[in-house]
């Protein structure tokens, strides 16, 4: 079986992030998506409208999810990788070249980022 696992918080969900989601799935066979704790959300100066739990509970009913597991900081991905057996890790675009450092371990596949939306977006349209 091959494993893939992806990063991010994942806070107002929208088509942006199905389509990361539905793209990290075709990549393997499982996937592990790791989710910003709110108390890591804190450290990175990052606000989440949905608390963790919360968050959880959306990604864990996506289709294309098979494991959820919190995110606690920023060097527990090594660890990930090998505690579950990962063969391919994968973030946007916007992360390009951050995370080379992972390819001792696992592919490392860049995806390119959904235009036309992002939290971002929506939270400064709302204001």
């Amino acid at each position: 079986m091959k494993k893939v696992i992806t990063y991010g918080t994942f806070d107002l969900l929208h088509w942006g992030h199905i389509h990361l989601l539905k793209r990290a799935k075709a990549l393997g066979d499982y996937l592990v998506v790791a989710i910003s704790s709110d108390e890591f959300n804190r450290i990175k100066h990052k606000e989440a409208y949905h608390s963790y739990e919360h968050r959880k509970l959306i990604i864990e009913a996506i289709r294309y999810v098979d494991e959820v597991i919190p995110e606690h900081n920023w060097e527990q991905k090594k660890e990930d990788i090998k505690k579950h057996n990962i063969d391919v890790f994968v973030m946007g675009d916007d992360w390009e070249g951050e995370f080379d450092f992972l390819k001792e371990l696992c592919e490392v596949v860049y995806l390119p980022r959904t235009e036309g939306i992002s939290t971002s977006q929506i939270k400064d349209e709302l204001k």
